[in-house]
């Protein structure tokens, strides 16, 4: 019986080698497409084959492609290739939208449109929520993106909506965690610190998908048939307030005494600024950053993920408590090697 093939489009960031591994799991024969300074740390498998890729060059990525690709191409392409945070705000446009569509015109010249696309966009494409009824966002919220990343998003969503005979899926997820996530690592290793710095003193309510979720939704949606041309949120299916986050990782970490600390959020934009700005001198890009402050600012991550139980059947496996557990039991053995 022949295999069914899959790319993954930006397989060395945080969630593709867990695509990767996935696929392989699944019985897919799996390709990892992947930049050629990107780190394989998390790329293993022996299983595993390699496409590198020039994003930046429409012609030499469909000739890269077309050398890659098994015959008849790929059964499915799932792109995860993205960039989250940027020294300077024009790259998210030309990361995010720019190379999105060299990849897709390239696959098109080479006629090698598989029988799946999934790409992944971010809840960030749809913007601010309510934030007086803290109404959960879904299917029907009107994309009012406020940042340059979810501009980048929604803009290649659009495009993917003009591009005629692609089977594409969509993926909206809202905060991605697991090992080897540098963001949320971040707060986990401050708790551990004993601080928890919260932003603004408005209630805030969050939400989580652990990255096993994430993955086993995208397999789980290319699956069925009526998934094509629609787009999902993908979240664990409630909302935590920044309390509830704190108080689980710090019973994870073995009950950690935490300071709770709150900084006004004119604090924070002004740290935003200028963290903005020595990441544009070094160019290196800041976790921390204005684009990064419209985010935070934002007071409700609410979401429904109705249309996502209804036509594939997602379900989160992963509550944030057994998440944090096992994210916070792959940070305590990285720290444990040091």
């Amino acid at each position: 019986m022949t295999k069914k093939t899959l790319l993954v489009v930006g397989a060395g960031g945080f969630i593709g080698g867990f695509i990767c591994r996935r696929g392989i799991e699944l019985g897919y024969e799996t390709c990892a497409g992947v930049r050629a300074g990107t780190s394989r740390r998390y790329l293993t498998s022996p299983e595993l084959e390699f496409a590198v890729l020039d994003y930046a060059s429409p012609s030499a990525l469909a000739r890269q492609l077309k050398e890659a690709s098994p015959e008849g191409g790929w059964d499915v392409i799932i792109y995860n290739l993205g960039a989250t945070k940027c020294a300077d705000f024009a790259d998210f446009d030309k990361i995010n939208y720019g190379y999105l569509r060299n990849f897709v015109e390239a696959l098109k010249s080479e006629n090698l449109f598989p029988r799946r696309f999934l790409f992944m966009s971010s809840l960030s494409a749809l913007g601010t929520g309510d934030e007086k009824n803290y109404t959960p966002m879904d299917s029907s919220t009107v994309p009012a993106p406020n940042t340059c990343y979810g501009v980048s998003k929604i803009k290649a969503e659009q495009y993917l909506e003009s591009v005629p005979g692609l089977q594409w899926t969509i993926f909206r997820p809202t905060g991605v965690y697991g090992p080897h996530e540098r963001d949320y690592l971040m707060m986990i290793k401050s708790i551990d610190n004993h601080f928890d710095f919260g932003v603004g003193y408005r209630k805030q309510m969050l939400t989580f998908i652990y990255v096993d979720d994430l993955v086993n939704a995208m397999f789980d949606a290319v699956a069925v048939a009526g998934t094509v041309h629609r787009k999902y949120i993908i979240s664990e299916p409630r909302a935590y307030s920044q309390k509830e986050f704190r108080s689980i990782v710090a019973r994870a970490l073995g009950g950690r005494a935490v300071l709770p600390l709150k900084l006004p959020m004119w604090a924070v934009y002004a740290a935003s600024f200028v963290a903005e700005k020595i990441g544009a001198l070094t160019g290196k890009p800041s976790t921390l950053n204005r684009d990064k402050y419209k985010i935070m600012r934002q007071r409700n991550w609410n979401c429904s993920v109705a249309d996502a139980q209804a036509d594939f059947g997602f379900t989160s496996r992963f509550p944030l408590e057994r998440g944090i557990e096992e994210t916070v039991k792959a940070y305590l053995t990285e720290k444990n090697k040091k």
